[in-house]
This record gives structure tokens, sequence and C-alpha cells, in this order.
């Protein structure tokens, strides 16, 4: 194993032994990726043993590749006489463990997966693994904020071409096209969730994106990017105000704009993610919208866009260390048919203050 794979790995091991698991079964993408320092991983899996040597399972196409980038033991299969799910169930099996207690991240295996698993190990025990994962990601290497920075680079000229695009009349997939082009001709390899430009009127659903809506006058339009470098990702959300707009949601975005400075101004080594929320929940409170906001903030950033550690949210015992990167601020004020607008930048935590990784102007923006 290099050096990088195999300081993860024993990070990993030592959270399967305090868990009291035999052995993590990784599967999914993001997991591989930051396990194996492998960023083209397709169809793999991993077994990380709580004690011993771990095994990459990936396409007998891919095997050289894989031992090059990871120096790990790397054990191919050759489709369609093989697949991996029965790979990987075979080779836990060969560690000789009865009834052995696997580790999985729970959002990220198949059914195929655990069929094979559950029919080859009898009296399998299965155990979850996920928060261990995000909590050993949440603190990046140089490396890792060096792939976000590049990341962060790619959204300002993503952002740039979406304020020159955006006009009444215009659709939001054209606007999104705009920027999403700008991206990849700087580097971008991709947004890692659905993006956003969003009309007024559809600000606050939960999970909308850019569709085949035409932009009005007289409204904020929201664009929210995200790209990404060798796996790793940077989002960033502005808000343009068209026209004339209700006073109250310019406001609003002001308050934001001021609760996101509250937020960095917290966001300190040895904090927690409830200490953070609740210094920008008291502005909100005091502005009369405390029954409009969220109780989450903002996500941690690395091979996901919105990573499970830390969450900064209300009430949340998550310790901000040096070296995480978070999105800061996540929500609007949900008022209807005022609110809406949003501000969202990718942050790096130092030791004395945290920086501004989506480094693009944060005032408001009237067309």
């Amino acid at each position: 194993m290099n050096d990088m794979v195999l300081s993860r790995i024993t990070v990993l091991q030592q959270a399967l032994k305090n868990l009291g698991l035999d052995a993590a079964v990784i599967m999914d993408r993001e997991n591989l990726i930051y396990f194996a320092n492998i960023e083209d991983v397709e169809g793999g899996s991993l077994i990380v043993p709580a004690e011993g040597e771990p095994k990459l399972i990936c396409l007998w196409l891919d095997a050289r590749h894989f031992r090059e980038k990871s120096e790990l033991d790397v054990i191919p299969y050759f489709f369609p006489e093989e697949n991996v799910s029965q790979k990987t169930a075979d080779l836990v099996a060969s560690m000789g463990i009865s009834k052995p207690k696997i580790g999985f991240t729970r959002y990220f295996i198949s059914l195929k997966d655990y069929q094979c698993l559950m029919k080859t190990l009898p009296g399998l025990v299965v155990g979850d693994i996920a928060s261990e994962c995000y909590k050993i990601r949440s603190v990046k290497s140089e490396q890792e904020i060096a792939y976000i920075s590049k990341a962060s680079s790619f959204l300002c000229e993503g952002m740039r071409a979406a304020y020159e695009a955006v006009k009444p009349g215009i659709k939001e997939t054209e606007v999104l096209a705009e920027a999403e082009y700008a991206m990849r001709k700087a580097g971008s390899e991709g947004s890692t969730f659905r993006m956003q430009v969003l009309r007024h009127d559809r600000q606050q659903l939960m999970h909308p994106y850019a569709g085949d809506f035409v932009i009005g006058d007289n409204q904020p339009v929201v664009i929210h990017l995200g790209a990404s470098y060798k796996g790793y990702a940077a989002k960033m959300c502005r808000t343009v105000f068209l026209g004339n707009v209700e006073e109250e949601t310019a406001a609003i975005y002001k308050l934001l704009i001021e609760a996101q400075k509250i937020a960095m101004e917290a966001l300190r080594p040895g904090v927690t993610s409830a200490e953070v929320y609740s210094k920008v929940f008291r502005l909100i409170h005091d502005h009369g919208y405390a029954k409009m906001f969220m109780d989450h903030i903002g996500y941690g950033v690395g091979i996901r866009q919105s990573e499970f550690y830390p969450i900064l949210g209300k009430e949340l015992p998550h310790e901000i260390k040096e070296n995480m990167v978070v999105d800061v601020l996540l929500p609007t004020i949900y008022k209807p048919r005022i609110g809406g607008p949003r501000i969202t930048d990718t942050v790096l935590i130092q030791k004395e203050n945290c920086i501004r990784l989506t480094d693009f102007d944060t005032a408001p923006v009237f067309k």
C-alpha cells in the first residue's frame, strides 16, 4: 500500500475494532475513491479486515491500473463469467470467520451484493460504518484541499457565465448550459448533484433543479452550481435580482449574507456545530424569521457535495476541526411568496480563521 492508502486503511481498521466488527466491505464509489485513492473506480469492492491486509476487487481490465494507483492486493474478476457481488462474498468467506460481523456503508449496497453475502456466509451479522467513514473523511489532507480548491475555482467561472446569461425570457436550463459550459472549459469534471437555476416560484421546494421554466422579470433567480476535480466536489450559490423585486425579498438575501458571515466567524477548531448554528439562529430569530428557518445550515464537503459529518445544525455535537471543509449557508427563509434567495460557499476551516474557497463576490446583484 502507498502511504496515503495505508494511513486511511489503518484508521478504518481501528474503527472496526472499536465497533466489534471483523471486516468492512466497501462497494460504494465515494468510499472506494477515498480508501483506495483511485478516482476512476467503478464496479469494484474493497474488503478491509480488522486485522490483516485489505483486498481490492475489480474488473480484470482495470487490475494493473488499480495496483499501480493504490499498491493494494488487487483481485480481478472476469465478467460475465464472474461478478463483483459473488467474488466479494467468496473472498469474505475465505477469511474463515464463523458468523462474521461485517460493516457496510448503509446508503450504498445493492440488493444483489446483499443476497450473495447472505447466501454465501450463513449467520452473517451486518454492522453500519457509514457514520465512521464520514468522520474519517471529514478532516482533509493537503491533496484533498488542493482538489476542492481547484473545483471551487471552476465554480467562479460558471457563476460569471450565469450572471451574464440570466435575463427575463430565458429558460432556467439555458442559463445552466452557459454556466456548465464555462466550468467544463475551465476543467470541471462535472457536478455531483443536479444543479439549480430557479425562478422565484420554485425556490422554496426542497430539491428542485434547473428545468424547462421561463424566468420572468421582477424576481430573484437562485443559481446553485457544482463542480468537481479528481473525484472531489465544491458548490456555490448566489441570487441575482431582475428588475424590481419585493423589498423584503432583497432584505432576506442581505440577512442571509450577514448570517453567513456570522457562521464563518464562528467556525473555528474546537467549537461544535450547535454553537455555530445557535449564533446564526439568534440573528434570524431577532429579525422575526425563526419559524421559517431550517435546523441545518451546512454539511461537510468532499467526495460528496453534502457529507454527513460534520453537519452544521441545531443541537448537533459535531466537533469542528482544522482542515475540515463545509458549505455555508445552506437554507433560505421559507416565507410564502417572499422568501427563496440563497447564498452558499465552500469553506475551509483553519486554525485561526476560515477561508472561502469559492472566492466570488457575495454582494447582491441587480440587473
